[in-house]
């Protein structure tokens, strides 16, 4: 009896650190905390969500931002990072993430030619990220790469993306599925092949129709409800419970996005009880 309850206590533990965490990137709302910082923390918590990646901290002081998120039991698990940044100096970026108490930073774009990226700028763009991955895990972080599509041209019989996937040693990837799609990828399947380097993802669907872009800009407006776009969000989720993808961040760049985002908590809900 006493192995079954410790077997018990041993697997509800397991499952607790292996669960799925909803959160939102802020920046799906950078039109409405202008107006109300307040009101749309409170309204972030009123939807069930607490983990948040970026900041809303608006003109408010990092002591009034960092009140209004106790208030609200709001956390920030990641923040972003400028690329030219990471090159010149890490120390701003440490202090940041510190202060904050996130434990993920994310470069969102690698600076190039408009369209998409060579083979030789993903090679220079993998080293740096493996330096400033390594330095970062020295402060108990963790450095990630948000791919937007423009790094998906062929390259050999893949694409240029492939060589970051695959030489990634010291950072992993806070993958947007949107822009996988958009880039032509498959998200399920890099998932698959890459098991492990995702320890975050933005869940963003699109617009039934939507014409794929290679060079990292889209129409936001093809932003649409979890679950009710072309993009494979259910079978998303349930490659992230297997691989234990920690935080599947919501992010609708729409004008829409204060009436889509609860809805999209909702069908991720749904998908995580499966």
């Amino acid at each position: 009896m006493k192995r079954l309850i410790l077997s018990f206590i041993l697997a509800f533990f397991s499952f607790q650190m292996n669960a799925q965490e909803i959160a939102l990137q802020l920046y799906s709302l950078r039109n409405q905390i202008p107006q109300d910082p307040e009101k749309y923390h409170q309204m972030v918590a009123d939807w069930g969500v607490y983990a948040l990646e970026g900041l809303g901290r608006h003109e408010m002081s990092e002591f009034e931002y960092l009140k209004l998120l106790e208030e609200n039991e709001l956390e920030i698990v990641g923040v972003g990072a400028d690329f030219n940044q990471l090159a010149r100096d890490l120390n701003p970026i440490i202090a940041q993430a510190k202060l904050y108490g996130a434990k993920y930073v994310t470069c969102y774009w690698i600076p190039h030619e408009e369209g998409p990226i060579s083979l030789d700028e993903i090679k220079l763009a993998t080293a740096l990220f493996n330096q400033v991955g390594a330095e970062l895990k020295e402060h108990g972080l963790t450095f990630l790469y948000h791919p937007h599509g423009y790094e998906f041209a062929k390259a050999g019989n893949g694409v240029v993306m492939d060589y970051m996937w695959k030489n990634a040693e010291n950072f992993a990837f806070n993958m947007d599925v949107f822009w996988v799609k958009m880039g032509g990828g498959d998200p399920v399947k890099i998932m698959k092949k890459y098991k492990g380097k995702f320890p975050m993802l933005h869940l963003k669907d699109r617009k039934i129709g939507t014409p794929g872009s290679m060079d990292g800009h889209g129409d936001v407006e093809t932003n649409v409800v979890l679950g009710t776009g072309d993009i494979d969000i259910a079978g998303i989720i349930k490659e992230a419970k297997k691989q234990g993808t920690k935080y599947l961040v919501i992010e609708d760049e729409s004008s829409r996005s204060v009436e889509q985002i609860p809805q999209s908590v909702a069908f991720i809900k749904k998908q995580l009880e499966k």
